[in-house]
């Protein structure tokens, strides 16, 4: 049943995001462009996209939060709260392509049906992105783990003589 659910609330937001135009790069990037304001050239359309999401969203957390999950034993809300080097460069990196390339996640891969192969390129490069960030931290692991071996453990071709005891030196 939870698949179903993942499936029904995916073709929602589909949805929402063609109705809205969200999947056009150009109507992104034409909302985006701030600096053409004074020409006319700002769509300000999707501010109010943006502005009933999240009211749509608050509404939908509001309710969330006095029931318990339907498929799952318990919420599986986040929990961190601090916002870390991670967070802020990865803020960055969404920033930037978004307002290069006029397509996030979302967008993205609703976009696929287009077959655009802009587009298909751009998902093509955020999925190996998204692999790359999760085998960074196993690296970095991996590399932490060597290094407390390195450090910590003698070889096992080699005996350890125990140090003596103070009583032993006097």
């Amino acid at each position: 049943m939870p698949i179903f659910a993942s499936l029904l609330c995916g073709f929602v937001f589909g949805c929402g995001l063609t109705v809205s135009s969200m999947i056009q790069p150009a109507k992104v990037l034409g909302f985006l462009d701030v600096f053409g304001i004074r020409s006319g050239a700002w769509d300000p359309s999707l501010a109010v996209v943006m502005a009933a999401g999240l009211a749509v969203a608050s509404i939908g957390y509001a309710l969330v939060r006095r029931r318990s999950p339907l498929f799952e034993k318990e919420s599986l809300r986040p929990t961190k709260k601090d916002i870390d080097q991670s967070l802020l460069f990865g803020a960055l990196l969404f920033g930037v392509g978004w307002g290069l390339v006029g397509l996030c996640p979302g967008p993205a891969v609703a976009n696929l049906a287009t077959l655009s192969l802009p587009v298909i390129i751009f998902v093509i490069a955020m999925a190996l992105g998204m692999l790359a960030h999760d085998l960074w931290p196993a690296r970095a692991a991996v590399r932490a783990a060597d290094n407390i071996k390195i450090l910590k453990c003698p070889p096992s071709n080699t005996s350890i003589t125990p140090l003596p005891n103070r009583g032993d030196l006097l």
